[in-house]
């Protein structure tokens, strides 16, 4: 079996994969566990992979470890080349298709470290975005009292203690806490 460009419709558990030698002609349909995906890769002679850029597509740096030459597409760029209703057989056709493309635009193979950057980039925009829902929770608690904070989170932090401690704030015994009374 001489495969020349080989798309991969990936997943979480089971992959599909479709393959064309150097005419074009279908010579792969396969589908495969996420277990034996590597390996069968491995075996492979070295030919261009095509993958969608997805939460799955760290597959990339692992392929391209084996020496194949393994190029990301958008998802955008191939629902165009997607013969029939979407479909995990259709989607490795059409992923296949679209990589061999001359024109085709590709999203770069993200490194571990890249990975794991972007990782902390994201975790650190949860906790900003959960602080300031807490924030405006508060402001809004507080607001039912008629008390007002200025927006900003440093705001509610150094006007937030001289309220509490204020004894005509107009908070009851079960708004502040036994702990802040």
């Amino acid at each position: 079996m001489n495969i020349s460009v080989l798309g991969i419709d990936l997943a979480k558990q089971i992959f599909q994969l479709h393959g064309v030698d150097e005419e074009g002609q279908a010579v792969l349909r396969k589908k495969l566990t996420r277990s034996k995906l590597l390996a069968f890769i491995a075996q492979l002679e070295l030919c261009l992979i095509g993958l969608e850029a997805c939460s799955s597509s760290n597959w990339a740096r692992e392929m391209k470890k084996l020496g194949h030459t393994v190029k990301l597409i958008s998802p955008q760029f191939v629902k165009p080349y997607v013969k029939s209703n979407k479909h995990d057989v259709a989607d490795a056709e059409a992923i296949c298709e679209a990589v061999s493309r001359p024109n085709m635009r590709f999203a770069p193979i993200k490194e571990v470290e890249q990975q794991d950057i972007q990782s902390l980039h994201r975790a650190r925009e949860l906790l900003i975005k959960q602080r300031t829902a807490l924030c405006n929770q508060i402001r809004g608690l507080l607001g039912e009292y008629g008390l007002v904070v200025s927006q900003g989170v440093h705001r509610l932090r150094s006007g937030l203690p001289e309220m509490l401690e204020d004894g005509d704030n107009s908070l009851s015994f079960q708004a502040v806490g036994p702990e802040n009374s």
